[in-house]
């Protein structure tokens, strides 16, 4: 046995194999994803990605609100027109996963569930793990 770095090509053909293993286990496709913002005067204030991924689950990797707009309903605005959009595209998981120092709270407050978390007390963080069925 002999670990190697993988160029480009040798990494397209291993993300290649894992997707035709997938095929045998899923079932149906989904595609799309949701880029919402919020403007205000013209200046966007806040924004949200999200994509879909296998089994009609929705990934939200990125939620974000100037400082200024925070508790002012700027981020559940963006989260409920998502779970919306969501559910009209037929997705019926939402995950996502958030550091301590951001939004841990607030996504418990929007019900959605811890579903597992880790520490790193060396680095002083932890990381949540949230799901919600829509």
């Amino acid at each position: 046995m002999k670990i190697i770095n993988l160029n480009e090509q040798q990494l397209e053909n291993i993300e290649d194999k894992l997707n035709t293993f997938d095929e045998n286990y899923i079932t149906y496709k989904m595609d799309g994803s949701i880029q919402i913002g919020i403007e205000e005067d013209g200046r966007l204030v806040a924004g949200l990605d999200a994509c879909v991924t296998a089994f009609k689950i929705l990934y939200v990797s990125t939620v974000f609100v100037d400082e200024e707009y925070r508790r002012k309903g700027y981020g559940k605005s963006l989260i409920e027109e998502m779970e919306k959009r969501a559910s009209e595209m037929g997705v019926n998981t939402i995950r996502l996963d958030t550091f301590s120092w951001q939004g841990k709270e607030f996504y418990e407050a929007l019900n959605y569930e811890i579903v597992g978390s880790y520490e790193s007390n060396s680095d002083g963080y932890a990381e949540y793990f949230f799901l919600k069925r829509i």
